[in-house]
This record gives C-alpha cells, sequence and structure tokens, in this order.
C-alpha cells in the first residue's frame, strides 16, 4: 500500500507466490482490522469475483438416488450432503435401500389415482435454491449471511451463524440474529452496525442456508428422519421417503411443529386443482404424519377415468364423479349404481342424479356408471337404392316415406320402384313389415305413409336382383366355375368368359341343361330339367338353334373328346440293352412289347426274377381302404391303421420267359400307366426269415427243399414256428406255400409264429390286400404256375 499498488496488484503477486485464496482473503481481514477501516477493492478483481460467486446457493439436503430396477436409495441422518459423496458411498450402512413394489399403486388389481405421484423420478419436488431470500425465512446455525457496507464507507463480509445464535462482524463482535426472520435480522444489523457506519448503508443477505432435520413417519415406505434443504416442502420429504404404501392417505397428511399441527396436506387438491395451499415450506424438526387411507373407492363403466380413488368420509358420488373426470359422452347420467359390503353379504343401491350430491361412499363401496341404451327416440333410416342412404332424424322435414327419400335425394337410376319394404318397430321390440308402392308414393297415386320412430325403410335395385342370377360352365374349359349372368348372353360369350376351351374339349357334342320354372304349375312334374345339345365350330354354334340365348341359372357341359388321350409311360429298368422310358403305343399293350423296344434282355438278366412294380390308382386305395375298416370292426378298438403298411406300390408277379415265349398269352401281363418293368441280375442266394433259430441268407443249392434251408442253413425251426404255414416269396413277386414248392435262386423262405398279436394279423391281412387288384389279373398265371410244379 506504502508503494501505492492497488489490491489486485497485491492478490496477484501473493497468489504467484503460492498464497492461496483462503490466505490472501485472511490476510486482507487482518489488514482491515488493524486499521479499523475496509479496503478499497477494485471492481472486476479476484476477491471480487469469489465474494459473488459464493453468494449463489447450492441444494445442500439429501438426494434420493435412483438405480436400476427401480431401486430407491434414501439417505438418513450422517450421510454426505453431496451428490459425489452420495454416489461414492451408496453401499454404507448409513444407506437405506427401498423397493417401491407395483402393488402399492393398486388395490384389488386396479390403481389407485394419485399413489404414484411420489414414485415418478421426473417429478422430485427438489426446492429451488436460487431464489430471492423470503422475508419470513428463520434465520438459525449453519445459515451463511453477507453484510454488506456501502457508501461512506465500503465493505463486504461472509459470515455463518454459529451454533449460538450469533454472527461475528469484523471490528465490531458478535451479533445474535438465530430465531430471527431475514427481515428482523436485517433490521437487527443495521441498528446495531448503524452508530458506525452512520454515513453508509447497511444490508445483509442470505447466502448458502443450513440443512434440517424432518422427520417423516407412518405410512410411507421408509418412514425415518431426513436430512434436507432448509428450502424443502411437505412433497420433498414425502419424495424422499418413497411416497405412501398401500396403506397410506393422500388425503390428510398432517405436519407437526412443537408438537403442534401446523398444516394438512391434501395431495387430490394438487393434483385436481393445482393448489400448493398445504405444502408449507419445513422447518427443524418437523414431524409428517401419514396415517392410513379411509376410503378407497372403485369406479367403472362410462367415466373418463375409471380407476380405484380415494375418498375422505363426507365426500359423495357426485365428488367421486368430479376425481374421475366426469362421465362420459355415452354414459347413463340419470343412475349409478353402488356394490357395499355390508356384514358377510353385498348391497346394491341404485342412486339418481338428484341423491349423488348426498350419497356417502365407504372403503371397499364399488360404483359402476351404465352406458346409454343402444335406442333412438327420433330416428329413421332408409337403405338401398338411394343417393344417401343413412339415418335421419324424424320431425322437421322428415316425417313420411316421401320426405325421406326426398332427404335421401332420391332414387337411383337402378331403384326397383315397384315395391319397397318398411321394418317397423312393435310393442315388443320385434318388427313387422309394411309393403309399399315407392314409385306410386313418389307420383301421388298412393297415399303416402307416415313415419315413425326406429323405422328402416329399404328399397332394393334391380342390380341386386341381377346380380342373384348366375350361370354356370363345367368340363372342358380353362375356367369352369359360375359366374354373373348378363343378359343376351350366348354359349360362345360364357365359354370366352371362362377361358375358352382346352385341348381335350369336343366340339361335337356341349349340352345345356334348363332349370324348369313354371310359376302355374298345379302338379308335380315328372321332368327335372331341359337339356339342349350343340356342336360347335372354331367356339362357334354351327349345329343347334343359332340365336340360342343363356337364361339365369342355365348349366353348360362341355365334354371331353374320345379322341384326345394323353400319353401314357412304362419304365424298363435293369438287364436290358436300352433301359428308359417307352410309351405305351395302344391300349392293351403287353409285357413283351416293351420289352423287346428295349431291345431284349441281356445275357446276365435273370429272366425268373423279372417283376413290375405298379402304383396303386384310386381304385385300388378306396378298396385297401375298405379293407382296414372291415379289420377295424373285426378287431374292435385295439386296432391301429397307422400301424398297418400302406405302400402306394405293390409287385405283379409275371413270368417274363413265358411272356417273351408266347406273346399275347395271358402270361404276357397288359402293362398300366406307371409300370416299372426290373429284370435283375441271377442272385444265387436265398433268404430264410421268420420263427428260425437264425435267420439267414445262403447259398442256392439246386434240388433242395424249403426244410433243408432252415435245418442246415438258419439252425432249424424256432420253438413257436407254425412250419404248415410256411411259404416261399419269389423274386418275381408270386407267393406258394413252401411245403412242396421249389426253391429258386432269389427268393425268400418265410416260415411264421404259432402266436400272432391281433394287430399283426390285421397287418398280414391289410399287406395281403394290397395285392388284391393284382391277383384278380394274375389268376391265369398264378393256376399255369401251380400245375407247373
Amino acid at each position: 500500500m506504502k508503494n501505492g499498488s492497488s489490491q489486485s496488484q497485491i492478490a496477484t503477486k501473493l497468489m504467484q507466490k503460492g498464497v492461496t485464496m483462503q490466505q490472501l482473503q485472511r490476510v486482507r481481514s487482518q489488514y482491515e482490522k488493524l486499521n479499523g477501516t475496509s479496503a478499497v477493492r477494485s471492481s472486476g478483481s479476484t476477491t471480487d469475483q469469489l465474494t459473488a460467486d459464493s453468494r449463489m446457493r447450492e441444494s445442500n439436503g439429501a438426494v434420493r438416488v435412483d438405480a436400476e430396477g427401480n431401486e430407491l436409495y434414501v439417505q438418513k441422518i450422517g450421510s454426505s450432503n453431496t451428490d459425489e459423496d452420495m454416489l461414492e458411498n451408496s453401499n454404507l450402512s448409513n444407506r437405506q435401500q427401498v423397493y417401491i413394489p407395483d402393488s402399492v399403486n393398486t388395490i384389488n388389481g386396479k390403481r389407485v389415482f394419485g399413489r404414484d405421484i411420489f414414485n415418478n423420478k421426473a417429478l422430485s419436488f427438489e426446492p429451488n435454491m436460487n431464489i430471492a431470500t423470503p422475508t419470513s425465512y428463520i434465520v438459525g446455525p449453519g445459515d451463511k449471511v453477507f453484510v454488506d457496507v456501502y457508501g461512506g464507507s465500503q465493505k463486504s463480509e461472509q459470515m455463518e451463524v454459529g451454533p449460538d445464535g450469533s454472527i461475528v462482524v469484523t471490528g465490531y463482535g458478535p451479533i445474535h440474529i438465530a430465531g430471527l426472520s431475514v427481515a428482523a435480522a436485517n433490521a437487527k444489523i443495521k441498528q446495531t452496525l448503524g452508530k458506525r457506519y452512520s454515513s453508509s448503508k447497511i444490508r445483509m443477505t442470505l447466502g448458502q442456508t443450513r440443512t434440517i432435520m424432518v422427520n417423516v413417519m407412518g405410512e410411507v415406505m421408509a418412514p425415518g428422519t431426513y436430512t434436507l434443504s432448509a428450502f424443502a416442502s411437505v412433497f420433498h420429504a414425502l419424495y424422499m421417503a418413497g411416497g405412501v404404501n398401500s396403506l397410506g392417505t393422500l388425503r390428510d397428511i398432517k405436519v407437526f411443529r412443537g408438537g403442534r399441527q401446523i398444516a394438512s396436506v391434501d395431495i387430490y387438491d394438487y393434483i385436481l386443482n393445482g393448489k400448493l395451499s398445504g405444502n408449507i415450506r419445513l422447518a427443524e424438526n418437523d414431524v409428517i404424519m401419514v396415517g392410513p387411507y379411509q376410503n378407497i373407492v372403485d369406479v367403472a363403466g362410462n367415466v373418463k377415468r375409471p380407476m380405484a380413488y380415494e375418498m375422505k368420509k363426507n365426500e359423495s358420488i357426485a365428488t367421486l364423479l368430479k376425481y374421475a373426470g366426469g362421465f362420459t359422452g355415452d354414459a347413463y347420467k340419470k343412475a349409478v349404481r353402488v356394490n357395499r359390503t355390508a356384514g358377510e353379504q353385498y348391497s346394491v343401491y341404485n342412486v339418481n342424479e338428484f341423491d349423488m350430491s348426498s350419497f356417502r361412499l365407504q372403503d371397499g363401496d364399488s360404483v359402476t356408471v351404465s352406458g346409454n341404451l343402444r335406442r333412438y327416440e327420433n330416428m329413421v333410416e332408409i337403405a338401398g337404392a338411394v343417393f344417401r342412404p343413412g339415418q335421419y332424424s324424424l320431425g322437421g322435414n322428415v316425417t313420411t316415406v316421401k320426405s325421406l327419400i326426398e332427404q335421401a335425394d332420391g332414387l337411383t337410376e337402378d331403384a326397383f320402384a315397384g315395391r319397397g319394404v318398411l321394418h317397423r318397430m312393435k310393442e315388443d321390440r320385434t318388427r313387422r313389415v309394411i309393403s309399399l308402392d315407392i314409385q306410386g308414393i313418389l307420383n301421388g297415386t298412393v297415399a303416402d305413409v307416415p313415419l315413425e320412430n326406429e323405422d328402416v325403410l329399404t328399397i332394393a335395385s334391380k342390380q341386386e336382383k341381377t346380380n342373384e342370377r348366375t350361370v354356370t360352365i363345367f368340363g372342358e374349359v380353362m375356367f369352369p366355375a359360375t359366374y354373373e349372368y348378363a343378359d343376351d348372353e350366348s354359349i360362345e360369350d360364357l365359354i370366352i368368359q371362362a377361358g375358352g376351351l382346352t385341348d381335350a374339349a369336343s366340339t361335337v357334342k356341349v349340352d345345356v341343361s334348363r332349370r324348369m320354372i313354371d310359376p302355374k304349375a298345379t302338379e308335380d312334374s315328372r321332368e327335372v330339367a331341359q337339356t339342349f345339345s350343340f356342336t360347335l365350330k372354331d367356339g362357334l354354334v354351327v349345329d343347334g338353334s343359332k340365336d340360342f340365348v343363356l337364361q339365369p341359372y342355365d348349366e353348360v357341359y362341355v365334354r371331353k373328346s374320345p379322341g384326345y388321350m394323353p400319353q401314357r409311360n412304362v419304365t424298363v429298368e435293369g438287364e436290358v440293352l436300352f433301359a428308359g422310358t417307352y410309351p405305351l403305343a395302344h391300349k392293351n399293350q403287353r409285357l413283351s412289347e416293351v420289352v423287346k423296344a428295349a431291345g431284349g434282355v441281356t445275357k446276365e438278366a435273370y429272366i425268373r426274377g423279372a417283376r413290375i412294380e405298379r402304383p396303386m390308382n384310386a381304385d385300388e386305395k378306396f378298396r385297401l381302404n375298405r379293407i382296414l375298416q372291415l379289420a377295424k370292426v373285426q378287431s374292435g378298438a385295439g386296432f391301429d391303421a397307422n400301424k398297418v403298411d400302406q405302400d402306394s406300390v405293390y409287385y405283379v408277379a409275371i413270368e417274363l420267359d413265358k411272356a417273351l415265349a408266347n406273346p399275347g398269352s395271358d402270361d404276357d401281363v397288359v402293362l398300366r400307366e406307371g409300370d416299372r418293368i426290373i429284370v435283375p441280375e441271377f442272385s444265387g442266394t436265398v433268404k430264410i426269415d421268420g420263427n428260425v433259430m437264425y435267420p439267414n441268407t445262403a447259398s442256392y443249392s439246386s434240388g433242395k427243399s424249403y426244410k433243408w434251408y432252415v435245418r442246415n442253413q438258419a439252425g432249424g425251426f424256432g420253438m413257436g414256428a407254425k412250419k404248415s404255414r410256411a411259404f416261399i416269396l419269389y423274386q418275381n413277386g408270386a407267393v406258394k406255400k413252401a411245403s412242396g414248392a421249389k426253391i429258386e435262386p432269389g427268393c425268400e423262405i418265410f416260415v411264421p409264429s404259432k402266436t400272432r398279436s391281433a394287430n399283426d394279423k390285421i397287418s398280414m391281412i391289410a399287406n395281403l390286400g394290397t395285392s388284391l387288384a393284382t391277383m384278380v389279373t394274375m389268376l391265369a398265371t398264378v393256376t399255369n404256375l401251380i400245375k407247373t410244379f
């Protein structure tokens, strides 16, 4: 100062030498104390900026932290006052974890209005710290105050109210301000310091506020004592406690101070009316008491917000409807229904609109608001062939049938005006029909008909009647179907509409069947339909009435030409010179012809083992199903058709050597489309299967009997073998009884068992049944085989 340095220059030099801001303020205070006056500070200095910044308040109360899973951590007394400390110490013992289940907000599965207000993360009710200091704020220990002296003297000092309730003013001493409002404390400081600074003005402002301890008790999620900002309100304290629990009330939350109730909070008043009258600012040691709810009432039906509501004892149905947003547009407003538990039973009350304000609700009541009946008191309707069909108001311009048609902008061009139908409601809500001459009513030749409530007038259209008329075409056209009838339609027109004729169509015979219609008939007729036959050429009728026109419900039949025959193919495989697919050149083509066309058999072919695999046709499948149904009837419920072999292909037993030697004989089988002729190589083995000791495949030995193969190649017969039923299955598909039969290369010896389950027997019958169609064809062949052996 002696060298003429300003305070800003002094502060800069000291900070360059490592002096901290706190040390700098302390040095300045000591200097001012020694000199008895405040030093002059330049505007915008570092100390000025520090003083200005320190006057901004920060939230210093507890903060509820949300974690995943809606787990809420509530800070209790002793916790850190900063957000950073709270996050760092989230696992300390002085923190309480509060889980808020969804059932808190519901009762009997229905949400209770307003219960979730304090569980909303976006609605914390945290106080705004940087507002103009309320003049009614009571100063207490821990508050920070600023005393500014300006005018003749310049001085600004920040002080904290000590535990004794005093602040210490530099150069003067302590001044007791605790327990005073901001306005009273300001006046006291002015009075105390005014004598010393008579030529200056003095002002006290509040800086960072203290924290207070508030008790939240009763039916809340986490009752206890909380450290809150001195600006905190009742709502913020309830938010910190997690809101009310499943028993807590929202309608009468009490606030006590010094043992005396000072406020009562109704949350519904805030939610529905926006009033914060009960949300007072809290003070040290205030107690918030949340008691149990009085009445929970459910409202359902035609209200805008159907859910459960908490009601006070003196509140009525009218109040409940106000909470629920009122009636919906389609609600029945003249009465509501109340269901109430009365002792061990329920009671029902029907409360009319005049008693809704006086009917008091009780806990557990259920109020139902019904909807209006789907009836009208002034409605008539017109439908059908008018330009504007729909409902119209009865009365005014619409009182009669004619006026209703005029109101609907009249009849359409295709309207059937000769007859209209009026449906009228009777007293028992059933309808009766009144027939009307619409054309006569419109031109005045028939008296107009007055309308009554809920009358429905229907006017048919000619188009609708036409749409019901159809013609049908069957047979060899691209799209056989039923088509809509059109006037003056010919057979050619219908064929073109159906996509034209197919390649298989016959042009020499097209039949038309016409429905018999005789409204004047007095007796039954033996004639069912009229039939017309035509011949076509290039799609046009050349034989028959050329001006023949179809009528509604006619049926046209386009026959298949007998000269149309799609190709039929068979397959030759195995030991032939040219294996492959061959067409059947004509009907009844035989086996030898196709084998000859394939170049004949090779030297390696085993002709005795040649066979035919034939796919089942529709008739054979039908007969197989009939056999299975018969077997099911004979066997009862124990028969399972799914376990029976139902292959779609079966073997046809043939003797190719005889067929080639005697073409056209009975041994020369007639082929069918899809047949697969297989000529195998020589197989020098015999298979032994069934009830034998060791099923085996053995080498063929000429001249040996089947018993020799069983005893010498399969270990003998089994314990339950039925020898008399043994049979031989030859490679060509033939089957013979084993006794006396000749064993050939490639055959299979099968020995059945004496005992067999019902399903096995049925399965055998069904498998044998698949060969039924073949057996008829091969009867002569089998007879010749028996004679041969």
